[in-house]
């Protein structure tokens, strides 16, 4: 299966060195991360070493090289959410999922990450859950927004 969703991936490029960027993103598109036969098989498709290819996926926060959750939550620490308890509400979130920040639940139904600023300080302390921006967050209403999104995707499966 990697190899066909890989190939159409491929097939829309000319095998240009300066394509790399473009097919990493298009592959992590699909599968959610960059699988390491994916990374080996871009390496020769451009004729690059795979050491390269490699080190491109990872100089960029942005590429994944683990399988990342289902849903992605994010935690502000800059300036105005760090002075607003984003480090309070950020280690609420770990314990309410049972991750670390950087990791990502046993069931792949969550992943945790800090971010350095969202941009968004005039509504600090601010939680991203997938593309939907929490503003003034707190511990109530971090809890109350993982409990609805973990409600709601549960009856969405179940």
């Amino acid at each position: 299966m990697l190899d066909r969703r890989l190939n159409k991936i491929l097939s829309v490029f000319e095998g240009e060195k300066g394509d790399l960027i473009s097919i990493l993103q298009r592959v992590q598109e699909e599968f959610g991360f960059l699988p390491e036969d994916a990374l080996a098989a871009i390496a020769e498709f451009l004729k690059l070493p795979p050491s390269q290819v490699f080190s491109v996926a990872t100089f960029y926060d942005y590429f994944h090289l683990t399988r990342r959750g289902d849903h992605l939550i994010c935690v502000c620490q800059g300036t105005a959410c760090h002075v607003r308890g984003a480090r309070d509400i950020l280690e609420m979130a770990e314990k309410t999922l049972g991750i670390k920040s950087g990791q990502t639940t046993p069931d792949f139904k969550y992943s945790l990450d800090r971010l350095a600023c969202v941009g968004s300080c005039a509504l600090a302390p601010v939680v991203l859950v997938g593309d939907d921006v929490h503003s003034k967050m707190t511990m109530k209403k971090l809890k109350d927004v993982l409990t609805t999104n973990r409600d709601n995707k549960e009856s969405e499966t179940g």
